[in-house]
């Protein structure tokens, strides 16, 4: 028996995301929606304005919409795809209200108690949820912001190795990462947009938790310090990123770098599940790759690909990285999550809940 699965911001470009990509899925089903009170109360095929490529899965048009701020939703968890500015409020109210909460948001991400979770890079972080007390068994788990998630595969074997000193990176990223309907064309078209809010920020901090150690019952933040410039780029789906690098290991060559990445492999209990790709990080001898175009959509768009590993003449190594900024970095990532967590048992079926009235 599937697990049941509710959607908060369903009708947003990341939850239709979840729902593509939960079409099929062989442990989670799509049981319930939630969205704003404009939306509420109609079936979910008339109300959305459906982006992705895929056709609307059938059965989930049918489902009622649910107003977010007033109804708890029959199923065993959700994933939130919310705008941050309500993301905080409604994510603890599901967390006190005993579900677990998968969460695309920022809102809880820097939450010393919450993990922030890329299932290759930092599953023992898991043990957070077990510290965390909102009066009930629910809980939160994050994924990074859509940038991060690339960079910090990247970095994962590089860091493991060597020891990261000092990171510069400078991002190339997709409209769609600016939601719908994003970015106005007569800023996009031709043009580069050298500002995106709040993103060198999150850059420049995800990572030393992500990469952090964790001792007891809290990360300890990785040393290295993070240099980000972010821009947008007229590309569809896809975000690169130009990395620079110095290691605390001296003298760590650009073919030291190159077998570190290599060699690195998904741990054991992650390859298992349904949503992991063949090979997490896919890396290029051609100088030209990887390529929005050509590469995004790698392992079902949750592998990373790297390509120009090379001598960097002021720090020592530099690269650049490409992530799925929807998938990987967002809807995919947050499924990768969830299956982790039920493969350990975290999720599991709830008895049916009262939909009536509000909870908040």
């Amino acid at each position: 028996m599937k697990l049941r699965v509710g959607i908060l911001g369903a009708t947003g470009a990341v939850g239709q995301k979840f729902i593509a990509l939960l079409a099929d899925h062989p442990w989670f089903e799509v049981s319930a929606l939630a969205a704003s009170e404009r939306s509420a109360g109609r079936p979910y095929g008339e109300v959305v304005h459906w982006l992705e490529d895929s056709a609307l899965p059938a059965n989930v048009a049918k489902i009622e919409v649910q107003n977010a701020h007033e109804a708890l939703l029959d199923c065993d968890f959700v994933f939130s795809g919310l705008d941050s500015s309500v993301a905080g409020q409604l994510e603890e109210a599901y967390a006190r209200a005993g579900y677990p909460v998968i969460s695309n948001a920022r809102n809880f991400r820097m939450n010393p108690e919450v993990p922030l979770l890329i299932p290759e890079v930092n599953p023992d972080h898991l043990q957070l949820i077990e510290t965390q007390d909102w009066g009930s068994e629910g809980f939160i788990v994050t994924n990074p912001n859509c940038a991060s998630v690339g960079i910090t595969m990247a970095l994962k074997p590089l860091h493991d190795a060597f020891g990261l000193e000092l990171v510069h990176v400078t991002t190339m990223q997709a409209l769609s990462g600016a939601g719908y309907p994003g970015v106005a064309s007569l800023d996009a078209v031709a043009n580069v947009v050298p500002f995106i809010s709040g993103e060198e920020e999150k850059v420049e901090s995800e990572p030393l938790k992500m990469l952090g150690l964790l001792t007891g019952n809290c990360v300890q933040p990785a040393s290295f310090r993070v240099s980000a410039q972010c821009t947008r780029v007229p590309v569809i789906d896809g975000h690169l990123a130009a990395v620079s690098l110095k290691f605390k290991t001296p003298n760590t060559s650009v073919q030291s770098a190159i077998r570190a990445i290599t060699h690195f492999s998904t741990p054991k209990e992650v390859s298992k599940l349904p949503s992991s790709p063949a090979r997490a990080l896919e890396l290029f001898d051609d100088p030209t790759y990887p390529q929005p175009r050509r590469h995004v959509n790698l392992g079902g768009g949750m592998t990373v690909s790297i390509g120009r590993v090379r001598a960097c003449p002021i720090l020592d190594v530099k690269f650049v990285c490409l992530v799925h900024n929807t998938v990987r970095g967002a809807a995919g990532g947050a499924i990768l999550n969830a299956e982790l967590l039920a493969s350990r048992g975290k999720l599991k079926h709830r008895s049916g809940v009262e939909v009536a009235g509000s909870a908040f």
